[in-house]
């Protein structure tokens, strides 16, 4: 069965992007049946060229992207969610909707907090150089949810597994 991963940050055009595309970029090459969504809660309408090119430089196929309001995970056509995590201080502040996961339980939620690399100084070479050290960092914490064996673990075990990572 799929673990459907929700990954919030404001306006779902950087961070949590660059969160979507590598979870769903290692899983796949992982052989892992692990999908990842993204999603804001004030959504700009529009991905940040910069992560567009961060994940393109990585390998990563970015076409299909679009910045989506988190409502769209919470009808009952939205995936069962196991895991939701929110990217940036902002999102981390805010009240969430009721997000649905499997057996209509709650899914797990957790904070990964990264610095906006939108705001990062230095003209459009320190925005891309930001952006692709906040794309490794986030591939990093990704490559450590995806060692986790997923299927076999109680929401407890999952919870303190993931709040483990967010301190690495």
């Amino acid at each position: 069965m799929t673990t459907h991963v929700l990954i919030l940050c404001t306006h779902n055009s950087a961070r949590s992007v660059l969160s979507e595309g590598m979870l769903n970029h290692l899983a796949t090459r992982l052989g892992q049946d692990v999908q990842a969504h993204s999603a804001g809660s004030a959504p700009s309408g529009r991905i940040n060229p910069f992560a567009i090119q961060a994940l393109q430089n990585a390998g990563i196929e970015t076409s299909a992207y679009r910045s989506k309001s988190w409502d769209e995970f919470t009808t009952p056509e939205a995936p069962p969610l196991s895991i939701v995590i929110t990217v940036c201080d902002s999102a981390a502040a805010e009240q969430c909707p009721v997000f649905f996961g499997g057996a209509g339980q709650q899914p797990v939620k957790v904070h990964w907090g990264y610095p906006d690399p939108s705001n990062a100084e230095g003209g459009d070479a320190g925005k891309a150089r930001a952006f692709e050290l906040t794309r490794q960092a986030i591939g990093y914490r990704m490559l450590q949810l995806l060692a986790l064996p997923l299927a076999g673990m109680g929401r407890a075990e999952l919870q303190a597994a993931l709040n483990t990572i967010a301190r690495s």
